[in-house]
């Protein structure tokens, strides 16, 4: 355990000590000094003043805000019908969300652009959240969920006269508190560390999200890598909060369904 967390935290680590090491510190050091001897926040600043970051952290978070609300939305809703109603073609519907895991987006990105191009929808933050704006693996994951919640609950729900929205929204829904978290973290991190498909179909640069500006302007950071330490900082913070914020929720979260006792 203490291997797999030193090779998936070490480098985050690095790029934080990096990012707060001023100029006259050595990164390249050997040993290397993860403490910076004289910490200082101006590589932050630095990065403000090359490119317009907040601007970029303000156009990602925005996507991912909407991206979060329509995977909810969304994901919940069809995983509800999926495994609670009863219709025609619900098998094929759900294998179809199983076959749509199994398509890599470089085989379906030319289709994607020529459609927000025929609704006029290129370069706008639109355009980018609809691709992802319910996600296949969500919509299982709430079906799970639904799925193991007891049928007897509803029945009574049904005997008391509550319709199907009722069910879904005053029964359903908070005994799957856990899983909601799960698929908030997993929309949120998908919108705000996509690059290929903001890349595509967005071309002015006041539009660009964090990923795509950093990495458009990363010539102008490659002589000086404190700032692209602090670049990297900045576009991972919100993820870190995001998930300290939900995850007594997160795990909890995918094998979820018992009933709110």
């Amino acid at each position: 355990m203490l291997a797999v967390l030193a090779v998936s935290v070490g480098p985050f680590l690095w790029q934080l000590s990096t990012s707060l090491k001023s100029t006259t510190e050595d990164i390249y050091t050997y040993p290397p000094g993860l403490l910076p001897e004289h910490p200082t926040l101006d590589n932050y600043q630095g990065v403000a003043d090359i490119v317009p970051v907040w601007d970029y952290a303000l156009n990602s978070l925005k996507v991912a805000a909407a991206n979060v609300v329509t995977n909810l939305a969304g994901a919940s809703m069809a995983g509800y019908a999926l495994a609670r109603l009863r219709f025609r073609g619900r098998k094929a519907a759900g294998l179809a969300f199983v076959a749509a895991l199994l398509v890599p987006l470089e085989s379906v990105v030319i289709a994607q652009f020529t459609m927000m191009r025929d609704l006029q929808l290129n370069n706008t933050l639109t355009a980018v959240v609809l691709p992802g704006a319910v996600g296949a693996l969500n919509v299982l994951l709430m079906r799970n969920a639904f799925a193991n919640l007891p049928y007897e609950v509803e029945e009574a729900a049904v005997i008391d006269g509550a319709n199907v929205w009722q069910r879904f929204t005053r029964i359903a829904l908070p005994s799957v508190r856990g899983t909601l978290a799960a698929v908030a973290i997993f929309a949120f991190m998908g919108a705000w560390d996509d690059f290929l498909w903001p890349l595509i179909v967005l071309s002015d640069p006041d539009r660009f999200t964090l990923t795509v500006g950093l990495n458009f302007l990363h010539g102008t950071f490659q002589q000086n890598p404190r700032l692209v330490a602090a670049g990297t900082v900045i576009a991972v913070a919100p993820l870190l909060v995001m998930f300290a914020c939900l995850q007594r929720y997160f795990f909890r979260g995918v094998g979820e369904g018992a009933v709110k006792g």
